[in-house]
């Protein structure tokens, strides 16, 4: 995975509460086992018609916003546990989802595959959705070490939460199995030193 220190970006406006992983990745999607081309069907039921045409209404289909940061509403990657939908956000070019709830599989399966979930208040949520929604140009400032997420339109931050180790895995670039390599030599030095009693 790519490290994650900082990351300032415009944003991406979803305000739609309660977003499951159907809608995320439609089911019918599942059936790769390859990271490849998720991106191109996130959101697909709402983001094409039935023919294949884009819908003009759908935000990812407006170019007037753009950027490696989504505005998701409450409860974001609710449902099944697909780590699919990680995958197709990941596909896409997002790093970072802000929202003000994330359901708890989605935000471990986002860790996974090196999206940050930032958790904010309802309120800033909501400042932050109507500056995007006023000015598409607005950016928002993420520092992973610091554990702040900064509207630059008007200076305010807010801290977001994040577990020790996943915090280390993306600030190194690490998914789960890079890490165990990386401490190969500690884990095998252990096992040599432990006393096995049969």
């Amino acid at each position: 995975m790519d490290k994650f220190t900082t990351l300032t970006s415009t944003a991406v406006p979803l305000p739609i509460e309660n977003v499951d992983t159907d809608q995320i990745i439609p089911a019918r999607f599942l059936k790769a086992t390859d990271k490849k081309g998720f991106g191109d069907n996130l959101f697909a039921d709402w983001r094409y018609e039935k023919s294949g045409e884009p819908k003009k209404d759908f935000v990812l289909n407006n170019p007037t916003y753009s950027g490696q940061i989504l505005l998701a509403g409450k409860n974001f990657g609710s449902g099944s546990s697909r780590e699919h939908a990680a995958w197709a956000i990941a596909g896409y070019g997002f790093k970072v989802v802000v929202s003000s709830f994330f359901a708890d599989i989605f935000r471990n399966n986002a860790l996974n595959n090196g999206i940050l979930p930032v958790v904010v208040s309802p309120g800033f949520l909501a400042e932050i959705f109507k500056n995007v929604g006023e000015n598409p140009k607005t950016t928002l400032s993420v520092d992973l070490e610091a554990q702040t997420i900064t509207d630059n339109k008007t200076g305010k931050s807010e801290s977001f939460e994040i577990n020790p180790y996943k915090k280390a895995c993306l600030f190194n670039g690490l998914d789960d199995i890079d890490f165990l390599l990386s401490n190969k030599d500690k884990i095998e030095s252990y096992e040599k030193q432990r006393v096995f009693a049969y």
